[in-house]
């Protein structure tokens, strides 16, 4: 059995969506041995850094949160599609002919993951493409960018899938991995009544 993190590290000086200052987690020395006999460590990270989960409520006024989803939305089969040779974004026409399913969990690895700094031209998934997938009533879908979708007026990409309760799952690190089935595994921190929650990610191969 090998197991594959598809995680982003978090620390002080990871990267984080354009660059935004106010996204770079602060980590700060709250107990050191000298002064309490133990070492703690606050943080302070906004839920949408590294590799994080968009629940509804994150573009949906109404959407739901993280609160009471199933633990089985985040662990079972993968289906990784390698789409590295597309440059601008992922449409329908892209993914229409690959093996995509009722419930399935799709990740999508493309150019994003050879990259470890920002690139504000990131591929990401256009409209027509998280139509096509919440017409297949997917389970949910990730990226290797700290977005799903890039400079799209009102985020139709964010509100087409959420609003077909489809999990969104963004800062994947898929450079290392090959298009294949793996099993899968997620699990967000257990955070109540939030729009994005941090997960540690990882696939399995038999």
């Amino acid at each position: 059995m090998i197991i594959r993190d598809i995680s982003m590290t978090i620390h002080p000086h990871m990267t984080v969506y354009k660059n935004k200052e106010n996204k770079q987690p602060l980590f700060l020395k709250s107990a050191d041995f000298e002064t309490h006999g133990v070492y703690e460590t606050d943080i302070t990270m906004n839920l949408h850094t590294g590799t994080h989960i968009d629940f509804p409520l994150h573009t949906l006024k109404e959407g739901h949160n993280s609160d009471g989803h199933p633990l089985s939305t985040f662990i079972g089969t993968a289906k990784v599609f390698d789409l590295s040779q597309i440059d601008e974004c992922i449409s329908k026409a892209d993914i229409e002919q690959l093996n995509i399913q009722k419930d399935d969990f799709i990740l999508f690895k493309t150019r994003n993951s050879f990259r470890d700094d920002f690139d504000f031209n990131f591929v990401y998934l256009d409209e027509s493409a998280a139509q096509y997938l919440a017409n297949k009533k997917i389970r949910g879908v990730g990226i290797d960018s700290l977005g799903i979708e890039r400079n799209q007026p009102n985020h139709p990409t964010h509100d087409t899938l959420l609003g077909a309760a489809i999990i969104i799952l963004e800062g994947l690190r898929l450079k290392d991995i090959s298009e294949n089935n793996y099993e899968f595994i997620c699990l967000p921190l257990k955070i109540a009544h939030v729009e994005a929650l941090p997960v540690r990610a990882i696939l399995i191969e038999k």
